[in-house]
């Protein structure tokens, strides 16, 4: 295995005010930047540039979310309606249903022949044979 070397070095004088001066470098512009965008003047024109397609896109989401939503009550709206109105079919159908059954017994058709003048018979049909010659 080898080791590095170069960490258990010191540095010479030079090549540590030449790393010192890069960091302070960087710092420097980092401050810069950092103040560029919190700048009042440049605020409101830079940011808002640079940041116009990404608002536009977060206002489009907004706009489809407040749509998707709009859209899901009205469904949920019609379900229910539509599921009364089901129930209530369902049970108008029960009672005409059962209402034809109570008018097809034997009894009330008796009930409704009698008013036309017809009887109900009491005797057994007779079997009625030809006889061919």
């Amino acid at each position: 295995m080898t080791k590095n070397t170069i960490k258990n070095q010191e540095l010479s004088e030079e090549v540590q005010e030449e790393m010192n001066d890069a960091v302070e470098e960087k710092v420097e512009q980092t401050q810069d930047f950092l103040r560029s965008i919190i700048n009042p003047k440049q605020l409101s024109t830079y940011l808002v540039t640079k940041n116009l397609p990404f608002v536009a896109f977060i206002a489009f989401l907004g706009l489809l979310y407040i749509s998707n939503r709009h859209l899901a009550e009205n469904t949920v709206r019609k379900i229910d309606k539509l599921g009364k109105e089901v129930k209530e079919l369902g049970w108008d159908y029960k009672s005409l249903n059962a209402e034809l059954m109570k008018l097809t017994t034997q009894s009330e058709i008796a009930k409704r022949a009698d008013t036309l003048g017809l009887r109900e018979r009491t005797e057994p049909p007779i079997k009625i044979e030809v006889v061919k010659k």
